[in-house]
């Protein structure tokens, strides 16, 4: 046992800390999933804007979550700590879900997609780091925190999706949106309330926030650059192509430096390491960019052509994005009891592997859903196909998602490993901005902003880009897998 914390401040053999953490991150989610549901048929319904459009906007705001936190990751590790950055993360989250619930004046509403962008830069990087930082190096007990911890994640977005969803398409969308932000707010004061168990954690690592710079203390910089991030999220939401240009320029630049290090900076076997840990991260890219389908035209696919009626009742199509926080549920512990059932036997799939197989499910499911889309009479598809992608996609997820993150940590050098960690995350925001690429594909000359109405033709331009993704990620995953035996012996005996 941790014999640094004491058994008044454990609970069911934890830290409490861990489940402020766990519920805090538990209602950022559920507000986070609760307007990403709706967010889509917002832009279409609401604002008008047509298919394409929604999409790029859409795939701009999804990427810029996942750039923000690399920013908001550095202002704590090297000024804030991470107690305050969660905090100042958590009020412009509150600050910005509830100016999503007012729907006269768009430029109120780039505002609130800005301040909710930069929120989860500050507090979504940190809280992680909060849970770690409360057990001891070598704690048997943190790998079970962190499973416990995540599983507030899955719930977050699994009622979200549902409470949200439904407010906002049947009483409209100030009520899911509203609902939304009741949820972070709860989340803050839960945070507020539960900073003495932390046990000093998330402090600040020097006195170095209290220097002064032109007469303004670091810590006050620190806030001062979350604003910027606000403003320049509310300028580049509106400028769509300015954000694929600079994951352009950006992803050039980590190309040039993954491969200098690799060649030049490395002992041969970290440059084999580091060979690999890039080309993972380049497919978990691809992965990203056609998982991510889901918060785009996969909900408006469902929303306009798909038979929602179950007994009797015609479910919101936004409800529909709990499947996979669902699957996740009641996949997790069958994936984890079958790997360590493989491993017993030694013939786990390597991590290369992994990915591979992660990669092909999420092409699967695409041609499964065209194969009901074609099958289904008139315009109509029925509901089960759409359930069988989300569960084809959450197979997916699990092979890949869960041991990309470890791989990097692994793989990369330790010196870097904070870099290539933000590579990673990169990859996921280019998957995000390609995903919305990929959804405006779907938009044919008919689907305007705010219809409702599907046709043959609609339903043709999803068929065929849903097939020709489909067959790309099948194709791409089994090259991976060819390509995995030359991999895994690239890593040197980590798996």
């Amino acid at each position: 046992m941790n014999t640094s914390i004491t058994e008044s401040s454990e609970f069911l053999g934890h830290p409490k800390g861990l489940f402020v953490c766990f519920a805090t991150e538990m209602w950022e989610r559920f507000s986070y999933y609760g307007m990403r549901a709706l967010l889509i048929l917002y832009l279409t319904k609401h604002w008008e804007f047509s298919d394409a459009q929604s999409y790029v906007i859409y795939g701009a705001y999804t990427s810029l979550v996942y750039i923000m936190p690399v920013f908001g990751g550095m202002l704590a590790d090297r000024i804030l700590g991470s107690r305050k950055a969660v905090t100042f993360g958590a009020v412009l989250l509150v600050l910005g879900h509830t100016g999503m619930a007012f729907e006269s004046n768009v430029q109120v509403f780039y505002l609130s997609l800005a301040l909710i962008i930069s929120g989860v830069g500050f507090l979504k990087p940190n809280i992680s780091t909060m849970v770690g930082a409360l057990y001891e190096e070598g704690d048997p007990r943190r790998d079970p925190g962190f499973t416990i911890f995540y599983m507030g994640i899955n719930i977050g977005a699994f009622s979200a999706s549902l409470l949200c969803g439904y407010l906002g398409e049947t009483y409209g969308w100030s009520y899911g949106f509203g609902a939304a932000g009741i949820g972070m707010l709860i989340g803050l004061m839960i945070f507020l309330w539960g900073q003495k168990y932390l046990d000093g954690h998330a402090e600040p690592t020097s006195d170095f926030y209290m220097d002064k710079k032109f007469n303004i203390t670091y810590e006050n910089w620190a806030y001062i650059s979350g604003i910027f991030m606000v403003f320049a999220s509310y300028m580049l939401i509106q400028n769509q192509e300015i954000v694929g240009n600079l994951l352009g320029g950006f992803g050039a630049i980590c190309i040039a430096f993954w491969l200098f290090y690799s060649l030049s900076k490395c002992s041969p076997e970290e440059r084999d390491r580091m060979i690999v840990v890039g080309i993972l991260i380049l497919f978990s890219l691809i992965f990203w960019a056609l998982f991510e389908q889901a918060g785009s035209s996969l909900n408006i696919l469902t929303d306009r052509g798909v038979d929602r009626t179950i007994l009797g009742w015609e479910v919101p199509a936004s409800m529909f994005q709990s499947l996979n926080a669902f699957f996740i549920f009641t996949l997790a512990p069958l994936f984890a009891f079958m790997w360590l059932a493989l491993a017993r036997r030694n013939i786990e799939p390597s991590t290369p592997l992994k990915f591979a197989i992660g990669i092909m499910f999420v092409g699967i499911g695409f041609l499964v859903l065209v194969f009901g889309m074609k099958s289904s009479a008139g315009v109509q598809t029925g509901v089960f196909w759409i359930m069988l992608i989300y569960l084809l996609h959450t197979i997916g997820e699990l092979c890949l998602s869960p041991v990309g993150l470890s791989s990097v940590t692994k793989l990369s050098p330790k010196r870097i490993v904070g870099m290539m960690m933000g590579m990673w995350f990169f990859a996921s925001a280019a998957g995000n901005f390609v995903a919305g690429l990929i959804a405006r594909a779907t938009a044919s000359e008919g689907m305007a902003g705010g219809e409702n109405i599907f046709t043959l033709a609609q339903k043709s331009a999803f068929v065929d880009v849903y097939t020709n993704v489909g067959l790309i990620a099948v194709a791409v995953g089994l090259l991976l897998a060819i390509c995995s035996p030359f991999l895994k012996k690239g890593m040197h005996g980590i798996n």
